[in-house]
């Protein structure tokens, strides 16, 4: 028996049972879509950490108070100890290593920020004028926070560009005075949108100097120091260069946490890149399912078509005929089932993706692949024992129908 006609035979044993068919074939087609879905979903959420990340800056360190373990916290943490806080001298002391090119200290807090009858609570950033390029942002109007003396709390701000719309709309934001809190500050800029990065909505931060943010809020302390190191070669010379200084100016005690961006990234790539392999494997379990599917259901087809398999093992069909025919439906549903899953998967993957444009939706190559490698492997290899019962039956009693 020719391949087109073996071909021919098995697609027309699937037409006589349709109900039968399209349940294996939907059977498959519903963990392939899953693997496809489950893995994009994966490597949508590793995809949008490191654009996250990489937003912030290139050779990037960052200075954290407080000493984080192994374990997640501090040895003092846990005794109830608050980390030393980090100071303007502190991150101006930073600039005498060889390897650090600039450093933008940060103050993070919220204040009520009105203009005329106009207000709302926003998100109140203190920092220097290294922050714009430390963090490559652009400005839209005006510009941004003056050089200087990083003491000196000027009644100055840059406004987002969502907050600049809502308070000013079409008009002139630049050379306007709002108030934050009990202090008035006049506006010399707004931010170009930039939306989300890294959790922060930055079209809604208000930026004003640190040691203006320090007045604001009543304190002396940072939230973070960012560092921008002179070259990627340089990233982890300037990382041990600013636990030095650091612990030397807080008279030995290791105190601080000092990070890099590619440190960052790499431990999150490995965690993300993991999850997508489990909730690929976890989907691809649907797969195996599917399979016993298509087993049970061809060992009932094989019940049900003795005479037929009888009258072609009587007409002279070998065995290894007769198991070809088998594994020819299962290679037909299997590859339906995965196409129909593909389409499926692919068309899920698009309208999560519209649905949430900020989240890079995309299936992987090797999980497409290993979906329909899985598929069409499931589907062969448990045909194998309906191929081989088939194969089996004694022509004589065969065509008796026992």
């Amino acid at each position: 028996m020719r391949f087109i006609d073996v071909m021919h035979f098995a697609s027309g044993s699937l037409r006589g049972s349709r109900s039968r068919t399209l349940l294996m074939i939907l059977a498959m087609s519903i963990g392939v879509a899953a693997v496809v879905v489950l893995t994009g979903l994966g490597e949508g959420a590793r995809r949008y950490v490191v654009n996250q990340f990489s937003s912030l800056g290139t050779n990037l360190v960052i200075v954290l108070p407080g000493r984080t373990e192994t374990a997640g916290v501090g040895p003092g943490m846990l005794l109830g100890q608050i980390p030393r806080e980090l100071s303007l001298d502190d991150a101006q002391e930073l600039l005498r290593s060889r390897a650090i090119a600039r450093i933008a200290p940060l103050t993070i807090g919220s204040s009520q920020l009105s203009q005329g009858a106009l207000n709302r609570e926003v998100v109140v950033l203190g920092s220097t004028a290294e922050l714009l390029p430390v963090r490559h942002m652009k400005m839209a109007q005006g510009q941004f926070l003056p050089a200087g003396d990083i003491h000196d709390s000027a009644s100055v701000c840059v406004l987002g560009s969502k907050i600049k719309t809502e308070l000013f709309g079409k008009n002139q934001a630049v050379g306007e005075w709002v108030r934050l809190g009990e202090r008035r500050f006049r506006v010399i800029g707004v931010m170009a949108s930039q939306g989300e990065s890294m959790g922060f909505n930055t079209d809604e931060i208000v930026t004003i100097p640190v040691a203006s943010a320090h007045m604001l809020f009543n304190t002396s302390g940072l939230f973070r120091i960012l560092i921008e190191a002179k070259s990627r070669d340089t990233i982890e010379a300037a990382k041990r260069d600013a636990e030095a200084i650091i612990v030397r100016r807080h008279h030995g005690e290791q105190d601080v946490t000092v990070i890099t961006q590619d440190a960052v990234l790499a431990t999150f790539d490995r965690i993300l890149s993991a999850l997508t392999f489990a909730v690929g494997g976890i989907a691809a379990i649907s797969l195996s399912v599917a399979g016993i599917l298509i087993m049970n259901v061809m060992l009932i087809a094989v019940s049900q078509r003795v005479k037929e398999i009888g009258l072609l093992k009587a007409l002279g069909a070998p065995a290894l005929q007769i198991r070809a025919l088998f594994f020819a439906e299962a290679v037909l549903l299997s590859t339906i089932g995965c196409i129909v899953g593909l389409v499926i998967g692919e068309a899920g993957v698009l309208l999560i993706a519209k649905l949430y444009p900020s989240l890079p939706v995309v299936a992987p190559w090797w999980a497409v692949l290993a979906a329909i490698g899985t598929s069409l492997g499931t589907g062969i290899s448990f045909s194998v024992w309906p191929a081989r019962r088939a194969a089996r039956l004694d022509p004589v009693t065969a065509l008796a129908g026992r």
